[in-house]
């Protein structure tokens, strides 16, 4: 799966996790990627059965769709959590996370996990 899709996916689980509901507009704003772009690939996630997409009146995850960006929001939230472990700043963490939640391997993100939570039951 592409990063791009993985993107869309995660922020419209957020979207409906936050707000109830995910809009084009929306995850305009939150991907910074023109609206037309956004209908583009909202379209194609439809296609793959990724999402239920139907014009003015949002998106939602299918069970596919949103078993990965469950997976994508985990990769996510391990990554932020080492970074600022390693006392880089949240902002900075969640935009490093961002960019390397899409190319390390499955084994090194299990690793990542385990290590934060052995550094969890330290703290306790």
């Amino acid at each position: 799966m592409s990063e791009s899709k993985e993107d869309y996916l995660e922020v419209i689980y957020n979207l409906i996790e936050s707000k109830g509901v995910a809009r084009t507009g929306d995850i305009s704003k939150m991907l910074k990627i023109k609206p037309p772009s956004v209908t583009e690939m909202l379209q194609k996630l439809h296609e793959e059965k990724l999402v239920v997409y139907e014009k003015y009146k949002g998106v939602t995850l299918t069970s596919k769709g949103e078993k990965i960006a469950m997976n994508v929001k985990k990769r996510h939230n391990i990554l932020t959590q080492f970074l600022i472990s390693l006392g880089v700043s949240k902002e900075i963490a969640e935009r490093d996370a961002c960019k390397i939640e899409h190319v390390l391997h499955p084994e090194t993100m299990e690793k990542l996990e385990k290590f934060i939570e052995r550094k969890r039951e330290l703290l306790k």
